[in-house]
């Protein structure tokens, strides 16, 4: 078991240990939790890359920036990042599918973008709110699907992309309903299938693997948010290790493999992001 730094390491200190940690929360097909994952596949090609060992570190939502940055954390009631209690750092960087967001790139830089997304809401089959008729108009498409949230109940996850507080969910009239502090992102959809509430925040990613997982029980109402991206997060203290994966994420991008990757695990995408994928 490798030893715990008390602080964030920097490019020479994870050459010169031979292992890059790789922080990692089971979500979607970005981390499966049995070993693989499109972002298992991504940061172990870097630790190649880098001639080091690759390390996979469990870690989950409560304590990810913690482990990361020496200090927990969590979106405050003001939208801005609050710091926690401190604790030992246990990895090099994130890569489990996370979202930027504006409180987290309080805390941390966020690498070249990896994956696209965004949030839609999402309802089982039974439920009478139907999927929006499309207006033209990204903005007009969220406001419909905000109308449609008036007085039903909405599943949504505090602190993480699905946060309510982030898309004004409340303001909608509608009953919010929190998952559990503890709970995870791919949680959601079972959740809502077993009742808990007849909608759910979920974004682009783990909701479409909901639809290929539960055919036939769960549909797409529309977009909650705007475009969002997906990133890998490192410490403000390891620039020097940022600007490494990018270098190399570059070639690995135009050079095939990264869409090799994608196609493995979300075949999907293309067809709701294809000016993502244009280059």
């Amino acid at each position: 078991m490798f030893t715990n730094d008390a602080a964030a390491r920097e490019l020479d200190e994870v050459l010169s240990a031979g292992v890059l940690r790789h922080l990692g929360i089971p979500y979607a097909n970005f981390v499966t939790g049995s070993g693989d994952g499109m972002d298992v596949e991504l940061i172990q090609s870097f630790a190649r890359h880098l001639g080091v060992r690759y390390e996979y570190v469990s870690t989950d939502w409560n304590r990810v920036f913690g482990d990361l940055n020496g200090r927990h954390a969590q979106r405050g009631t003001d939208g801005h990042a609050e710091l926690l209690a401190s604790t030992d750092v246990r990895g090099d960087l994130i890569a489990n599918g996370m979202t930027i967001l504006p409180w987290r790139q309080e805390l941390v830089d966020f690498s070249t973008p990896t994956f696209p997304s965004g949030v839609w809401l999402m309802a089982r089959s039974d439920s009478l709110l139907q999927p929006i008729k499309p207006t033209g108009s990204l903005n007009g498409d969220i406001g419909l699907v905000k109308t449609g949230m008036n007085g039903r109940s909405v599943l949504a996850l505090a602190s993480t992309c699905l946060d309510p507080n982030l898309y004004k969910v409340s303001d909608t009239g509608a009953d919010v309903r929190l998952l559990g502090k503890g709970r995870k992102l791919n949680e959601m959809a079972p959740a809502i299938l077993d009742g808990m509430a007849e909608t759910t925040l979920l974004d682009v990613p783990d909701a479409l693997i909901a639809l290929e997982k539960w055919p036939g029980e769960i549909k797409v109402i529309g977009p909650v948010s705007g475009s969002q991206d997906m990133a890998v997060a490192f410490s403000k203290d390891s620039p020097k290790l940022r600007a490494a994966f990018n270098e190399w994420f570059e070639g690995f991008r135009y050079g095939g493999q990264y869409m090799e990757l994608v196609e493995k695990y979300y075949p999907a995408v293309f067809l709701h992001f294809p000016e993502f994928f244009a280059n």
